[in-house]
Parts: C-alpha cells; structure tokens; sequence
C-alpha cells in the first residue's frame, strides 16, 4: 500500500491533493488521490507513473515498504513559520534522506553509525555548561584548538548526513532517522541559499541539539547557540587574539577575526558577550549599529559574506556521480536524484572533468 508514501512525497512537494490532481492534467481527481493516501484505493500502473512523475520520484520509491521516520526533531526556525511550513520541510528532509540511504546501498555502502563522543550526551543545567560540552567535543574529534574550514564536510566524514534544502524561514533542522532492520541514521537538514556563515552556525547548533542533554528550565535553544559559538570559536583563542577584556572592539577587528574562523559578526559579537571579553553596553551599541546598517534583516549581508556555495554538503553528489560512473544508474536516475535536470548534470559533470 502506498499511502503513506504518497502523502509524504505529496507533503514534500507542498501540492494540494488539488494541485497534484491538476499535475497530473486531472487523469485522477483530487477525491481518488485522497483514497491512494488513505489507502481505500490502489492506483493501477498509468496512474503510478503519472503521480511519480508529478512529484518526481520514482515508482519504486512510491511501492517500496521501507519505513522511515524522523525523531527528535529539533529545528532552528523562525518564530513565524507554520505547521504546515514545517510539515513540509520535515517530508522533504525525510525524502532526501531516502535517497541517500539508497545510493549508500546501491554501492553497498555500510551507512555507519555517527561517531557520537563516549561522553555524550553532555549534561547541560546551566547555559554555560554548553562551552564545557564544545571543547570536550572538539577534543574527543581531535580538533584542537583550529578553526574548522570546512564543517558540512567534517559532520559527514563523522557518520552525519548533512543535507541542503531549498526552504524559506528555518535555517536547520536535526533529527534521527529510525529505520526498519536497520540502525538510525542521523541528519542534518540547512537552508541552502543563506550566506555560509550562517550555515555554519546552523550546522554547530544542530550538533548541539545533537549532543547536549539539557535540564528542565534550563533554554535547549540558546544551550545550542551558546554551543555553536564555542564549537566554532574556541575562547582560549579568542582571548588571545583580541584579549580577556575591552571596553571596545572595532568592526574592521571583528571582520578580520570573521575571515579567519568563518562566522558572522554578530556571532562573533555574542561570543565577545558570553565570554565577557565586552560588556552589555558594548554588545547593544554594536547590535544598534548592526541594525541601522541593515545586517539583522534579510538577506542579513554583512561585509565579506561567504557565498552559499562554500559551505556545501558535498558527499550524496559524489556518491552519485560514482554509482553513474559503475554503470549502476543512468543520467535521467542521477539527476533525478540529486533533483537536477539532465543538462545540468551533463554540465557539472563536464566541469568536474
């Protein structure tokens, strides 16, 4: 029966069981498509092909008994977003997902467990405790005390699998992926077109949300940023760099340290706070000037802004382009894998050559 993975993918495409029947040029209406999700009905095989096509997955995703589901979800969003918004994201996370799992298995690929800390979960009662749990991370990765140039690629080669999404207003989203037969899999879902900044960022705090066990009234949401800050900014080497105190930090100070550990400013800023390398009044003249200069709203561009592109998630491409290259799927399956059309994928496959 494939109800629930119709209603997934049809989630996942943000249709209307109206606007998919129209996709489909009405070969079904909206009232049959509702009875295929609610598994009253079983479409026959010009109906299937015509529903994969317009969601654009394939019939064996549609037929496939698989069960895949999210847990602990945790997502980092704007206070605006709908359920219906998040609904969404959720179903187009968990399709993704589904296609790695698929290439991974393709190429016979063990999808490994993620390398989580022997210590984690890290205990969190007090917000601060959250900086504890970034250096014991970092040391557990053997990380030092460096900054981290490429953190998509470090959270994949630790078992993570870091996803890109085209979405509005949530800039992450973690959760484990229960699997039948199987052991969970753990994701990480960014905004894609955001400066890499603050993709970073986003890929820190979802570690967090990932590793910190956090007590009843203490704040899980500023535990993760605070977290996020320390995981990217070590304080030992922030405070060697501009100091344990100031009574000011210039915004030219504060891009130069941007450029080398690949946060925002503002980050950078509430890490001065947190640390009380500056103080509250320091911290709220800055934020005043961050404001007039229009870097707290969209598209939030601050000076020497990283390009989305830098911060990418690289491994699902590659894994596809080496199953393409075994022979083992053809182009129209590699692009619509990697949800591209076949002449993109002809092109980036001409770079890369």
């Amino acid at each position: 029966m494939i109800g629930k993975r119709l209603k997934g993918a049809r989630a996942a495409s943000g249709l209307s069981l109206r606007a998919l029947s129209d996709a489909m040029e009405n070969k079904v209406s909206a009232q049959a498509i509702g009875k295929y999700e609610r598994n009253e009905d079983m479409p026959g095989s010009g109906v299937l092909l015509s529903l994969a096509r317009a969601l654009d997955v394939s019939v064996d995703f549609l037929l496939s008994d698989d069960e895949l589901e999210l847990e602990g979800v945790e997502f980092r969003k704007s206070a605006s977003s709908s359920a219906k918004e998040i609904a969404t994201i959720e179903a187009k996370t968990l399709n993704m997902v589904e296609k790695y799992l698929a290439i991974e298995s393709l190429l016979n690929l063990s999808s490994q467990e993620w390398d989580a800390p022997h210590e984690a979960p890290y205990w969190v009662a007090d917000v601060r405790d959250a900086e504890d749990a970034a250096r014991n991370m970092r040391a557990s990765w053997q990380l030092g005390h460096d900054p981290i140039p490429m953190l998509a690629e470090l959270l994949e080669e630790h078992g993570i699998k870091v996803l890109s999404l085209d979405v509005d207003r949530v800039d992450g989203l973690a959760a484990k992926v229960r699997r039948k037969e199987h052991h969970s899999a753990r994701v990480i879902m960014i905004k894609k077109k955001t400066w890499s900044e603050r993709k970073r960022f986003s890929l820190a705090h979802e570690l967090g949300h990932m590793v910190l066990k956090v007590a009843e009234g203490c704040d899980s949401e500023r535990a993760a940023n605070r977290f996020a800050g320390a995981f990217l900014v070590p304080a030992e080497v922030l405070r060697q760099e501009i100091g344990a105190r100031r009574t000011d930090i210039s915004i030219g100070e504060l891009i130069s340290l941007k450029d080398r550990f690949g946060v925002s400013i503002q980050a950078l800023t509430y890490r001065c706070k947190d640390l009380e390398i500056i103080n509250q009044a320091t911290f709220a003249r800055l934020f005043k000037v961050y404001k007039q200069r229009g870097w707290r709203d969209e598209p939030f561009e601050e000076p020497n802004s990283i390009p989305w592109e830098r911060e990418e998630p690289d491994r699902f491409q590659r894994l596809c382009f080496r199953a393409l290259s075994e022979g083992l799927i053809g182009l129209s399956r590699a692009a619509q894998l990697l949800e591209i059309r076949v002449k993109e994928l002809e092109e980036r496959l001409d770079h890369m050559a």
